[in-house]
């Protein structure tokens, strides 16, 4: 078993009543090893100037957990076939919409990954999608939701 943990950190300002709704969303996340990141909620959710569109955002960090997730075990699996990887771009898409119940969620998220090999290694689209698919069915993080997650291999 293994435990995680991060700190969610978040102050009133004096200036704000707070019971008004008019706050800053504004937070910050804090990692064991020392990163901190600056969050907000998302603008189109809470409205400027009570969230900060430069921060990241909670669906914007499910979807990177997601996708490097998938990509962790992807570079993985490359090394263990003897592949040698250069580089790995994915462009996840997260989709969040109303579901049959009414509640908002994060529906479906596309992984858009796009893998440079080195040295003309370039496996075949078979290939390149069954170690995508080993990539998602070993991914912590995929195992942990319901979202649907679509993978559009990208060639580079």
């Amino acid at each position: 078993m293994s435990e995680y943990v991060a700190s969610v950190v978040w102050s009133r300002q004096a200036e704000e009543l707070f019971i008004d709704n008019k706050y800053s969303r504004a937070h910050q996340w804090q990692f064991d090893g020392g990163a901190r990141i600056d969050a907000s909620s998302a603008p189109d959710i809470v409205p400027l100037p009570y969230s900060v569109a430069e921060n990241v955002d909670p669906e914007e960090a499910f979807i990177a957990s997601l996708s490097s997730c998938h990509m962790l075990f992807f570079l993985s699996i490359a090394a263990k076939n003897k592949l040698t990887v250069d580089s790995y771009q994915d462009d996840a898409v997260g989709l969040m919409q109303h579901t049959s119940d009414g509640r908002m969620s994060m529906t479906q998220i596309t992984l858009k990954p796009c893998v440079q090999f080195a040295n003309n290694e370039q496996p075949s689209i078979v290939n390149l999608e069954a170690m995508h698919h080993q990539a998602h069915e070993l991914c912590f993080i995929a195992n942990s939701v319901k979202t649907a997650i679509v993978i559009e291999i990208v060639q580079p």
